[in-house]
C-alpha cells in the first residue's frame, strides 16, 4: 500500500492531494491549498511553501511524492516563479526523505480524464468520481489530487507490463 502526496504547485496558491492506493484501488485521504500571501516577497513565499509542504508530509505519512512539471507559460516570470516554488516543495520532500516523481499536465489529465487536453471542471469531476467525494474539490486541490492518482495509475500500469513480459519471457525459455 502506498500513501500518495500529489502536488500543484504555485507562486500565490500550491494545492496539494493526498490518497491511499492498495492496487487500483484510491482513497481519499486528504486535499487543500497553501495559500500564500501576495504582498510577501517571492523568497518568504518559497519559504511558506516549503513549511507547508512540510507539515503536510508530517501529518499525512506518504511513501510517495509526485508533483506537476512546469509547462512554458507566455510570461517567462511566470514561469521562472512556477519552477522556483516546485523547488521549494521538491526540497521538502527531499527533505523528508521521499522519492520524486515528476508528471507533465497533459499526463496528468490523460491519465485521470483520458484527454490530455482536458479542462479544470473535467479533472475535478474525475476526480471527485475517483475518489468518490461528495462534492467537486476546489480547483487547485483537484489538480493535485489527480497527479496523486496519476502516479498510481502509472505505477500500476508499470507493474502490469512488467508482469507481462516476465510471462512471455517465461514462455520463451519452456
Amino acid at each position: 500500500m502506498n500513501i500518495i502526496l500529489g502536488i500543484d504547485p504555485g507562486s500565490r496558491l500550491t494545492g496539494y492531494g493526498v490518497v491511499r492506493q492498495s492496487g487500483m484501488k484510491f482513497e481519499y485521504v486528504a486535499s487543500g491549498c497553501i495559500r500564500l500571501n501576495s504582498s510577501d516577497l517571492l523568497p518568504e513565499r518559497l519559504l511558506d511553501i516549503f513549511n507547508g509542504v512540510t507539515e503536510i508530509i508530517r501529518q499525512t505519512q506518504p511513501t510517495i511524492f509526485a508533483i506537476e512539471q512546469v509547462f512554458m507559460a507566455r510570461n517567462a516570470d511566470s514561469a521562472l516563479k512556477l519552477g522556483q516554488a516546485r523547488g521549494a516543495a521538491i526540497v521538502a520532500a527531499k527533505h523528508a526523505g521521499l522519492e520524486v516523481f515528476e508528471y507533465s499536465a497533459r499526463q496528468v489529465k490523460q491519465s485521470v480524464v483520458g484527454t490530455g487536453a482536458a479542462d479544470k471542471a473535467q479533472v475535478q469531476h474525475m476526480v471527485r468520481t475517483l475518489l468518490k467525494l461528495p462534492a467537486n474539490p476546489q480547483a487547485d486541490a483537484a489538480d493535485a489530487l489527480a497527479v496523486a492518482l496519476c502516479h498510481g495509475h502509472t505505477q500500476q500500469s508499470l507493474v502490469s507490463l512488467a508482469g507481462q513480459a516476465r510471462k512471455t519471457v517465461r514462455g520463451r525459455l519452456r
